[in-house]
């Protein structure tokens, strides 16, 4: 049973314009609420990759699909599914907040639950490994592989289109990343329109995205273990890893002042574009904000969660600057405009133990 009205649900979300303090005052910027959209930003690409597989007949109608996800994926290929007559298998793993699986069980997803973290890929290659068992049970399913289909960032060439109608024009495009979809596919549509657009990544601490070690990381929704292959690592000008203090600061000051808020990605984005707006008087800054609060309620907007995990406390209103993405290992907000693709930093060698300096490379500094 397939029900395709559900894709007009999908895009034509708002604009709205930001000046609230994050944490210092800023010469505003905009951002582009795409939670108001009912299946979330990443709707868009979860639709562009089932129809790109199904026209290339690598996906049968009525074949299972099967992802792993983190959450906000899974939302998308829920509406995705349902529109277009797919059952929806998702791997999740025991961090995902228990709201987000009712929800996903509610829209008709079937979960697969993963209890440990691998210990080197963490929880990411933990979800991969039970997936690939998952498929081996599911004859004709189909895995859309979100960090390394070019169809996930193709599906964002609609937001792009929306922006160059909502705004009269940008300098700087601050996104998150995780996959790389969006930030690959916004920035390079846009770039269309505005050749000389500026895109600012935004990483969390803990993420290898642009070369740094891979650790246990309390932001979710972007960052990630692996080197997805739709970062599209030469279209950025700069990156920022932001740590989850600066993102609930920003989260939280959201909610307080503007009324449109989100989580983490959308709190770090927030708050590196505060940041540019700030240094850069005069340049059009855009921010795309992915997710919205609703999932984060016993979390970033719990003040016992928060309290027991460190983050109420002032957070710095600047990004420490390193010259290069393995200069350091970040644990706070810092700013990097040298960006490298992992395999050119070296990433993948072992790191080194905290306090030790070997060429190349600098000793991990605290927050």
């Amino acid at each position: 049973m397939s029900a395709p009205d559900l894709l007009a649900l999908v895009g034509r979300t708002p604009v709205t314009y930001v000046q609230v303090p994050l944490p210092y005052r800023h010469g505003g910027f905009w951002a582009k609420v795409e939670y108001a959209s009912p299946g979330g930003m990443k709707a868009r690409a979860a639709v562009a990759m089932l129809t790109g597989a199904r026209a290339r007949g690598e996906l049968r109608p009525g074949a299972p699909v099967v992802e792993s996800t983190s959450g906000t994926l899974g939302v998308g290929l829920a509406l995705a599914g349902q529109a277009l007559g797919h059952p929806v298998h998702l791997v999740v793993d025991r961090e995902l907040e228990s709201s987000m699986r009712a929800l996903l069980r509610a829209y008709g997803a079937r979960l697969e639950i993963v209890e440990r973290p691998d210990p080197v890929g963490g929880w990411q290659r933990a979800r991969l490994d039970r997936l690939a068992a998952v498929r081996a049970t599911l004859p004709g399913a189909w895995w859309p592989d979100q960090y390394h289909n070019p169809d996930n960032a193709t599906g964002y060439a609609g937001l792009a289109d929306e922006l160059a109608r909502q705004v009269d024009g940008v300098d700087v495009l601050v996104c998150s990343v995780g996959t790389g979809g969006h930030s690959a596919g916004v920035a390079r549509a846009l770039r269309r329109h505005w050749p000389r657009l500026r895109l600012v990544g935004v990483d969390t601490v803990g993420s290898t995205i642009f070369g740094q070690p891979a650790r246990p990381r309390l932001m979710r929704g972007l960052g990630s273990s692996i080197h997805p292959g739709n970062v599209d690592h030469a279209a950025f000008d700069e990156v920022h890893w932001v740590g989850p203090g600066e993102a609930v600061e920003s989260c939280r000051r959201l909610a307080q002042y503007a009324f449109v808020t989100g989580g983490w990605s959308t709190g770090a984005t927030a708050r590196v574009a505060a940041w540019v707006a700030r240094t850069e008087p005069g340049a059009r800054v855009l921010a795309v904000f992915p997710d919205g609060p609703h999932r984060y309620l016993d979390s970033i907007y719990d003040d016992g969660w928060c309290a027991r995990h460190g983050l109420l406390g002032p957070t710095r209103g600047h990004p420490v600057e390193i010259p290069h993405p393995w200069a350091v290992e970040v644990t706070r907000w810092s700013r990097c405009r040298t960006v490298l693709a992992p395999a050119a930093t070296g990433a993948c060698t072992p790191p080194v133990p905290a306090g030790t300096v070997v060429p190349g490379r600098a000793a991990r500094v605290p927050a």
